[in-house]
């Protein structure tokens, strides 16, 4: 069996509170193979009468030795989500499989310009992205357009600022669908044609696109973006329901 297909043993060893739903978990993987950002993982529980619930996060970080990082949104009639939230603590055993996936993912060789949209916990793989880039020392030039509800559900809302005014050649944009924070330029709005075209890059440049988030938010940004003119084949998405 590959050894991305094999069930490994993981345990916790940091926790950070990113918003009031939204954690990211720190786990030491014995034998972990290198991951490249964009992959996802699959995690596995186990009760005590056997039972199995398993589902599948995207990888917050790029490759770290033996440990690799999730960030995992409140699903609240969800079987995994609210016990990685609030029971799973440090030292215990999870299972984990992967690295998984090698189309959504972006490598640090890279050169064309970068567009990540994202639509809420949507920012998890494409925080990744970011993070290998700077990590890289790479010149590659990042654009971010992150929807969200309202200011308090911004996931990384301090890294992304630091970022923002740190990391050369990222710019981000945020675009609040309920509640805007003071000070916001117009209303709360669900993402358009007028978000996508100012803060994205003009087709002729021929960005690699990536976008995530939930069905309907996906579907949407990416017939925008082949709207404006940019090539299908350089829009990649990574889309989640309701239990992801």
């Amino acid at each position: 069996m590959s050894a991305r297909l094999t069930w490994r043993v993981a345990r916790l060893v940091e926790r950070r509170v990113e918003t009031p739903s939204a954690h990211t978990l720190v786990l030491e993987v014995p034998g972990w193979p290198a991951h490249v950002a964009g992959q996802h993982v699959d995690i596995r529980l186990t009760a005590e009468d056997g039972y199995q619930a398993a589902r599948s996060y995207s990888l917050a970080a790029p490759a770290d030795g033996d440990r690799i990082a999730l960030t995992v949104q409140r699903v609240d009639d969800g079987e995994v989500s609210p016990y990685l939230l609030d029971t799973y603590a440090d030292g215990d055993p999870i299972e984990v499989r992967g690295p998984l996936g090698g189309y959504f993912v972006w490598r640090p060789d890279e050169t064309a310009p970068v567009l990540l949209v994202g639509g809420g916990s949507g920012v998890v793989p494409l925080m990744a992205m970011v993070r290998a880039r700077r990590a890289a020392g790479s010149r590659t030039p990042f654009r971010l357009i992150y929807s969200v509800r309202t200011p308090a559900d911004v996931i990384y809302a301090d890294e992304l600022r630091t970022r923002a005014r740190d990391d050369q050649g990222l710019d981000v944009a945020y675009v609040y669908t309920r509640e805007a924070p003071d000070g916001w330029r117009g209303a709360p709005h669900r993402i358009g044609l007028v978000d996508v075209n100012t803060h994205g890059w003009p087709p002729d440049l021929e960005p690699l696109c990536y976008v995530c988030g939930p069905t309907g938010f996906v579907e949407t940004v990416a017939d925008l973006l082949v709207g404006l003119g940019h090539q299908s084949r350089r829009v990649r998405t990574e889309r989640f329901g309701p239990t992801a």
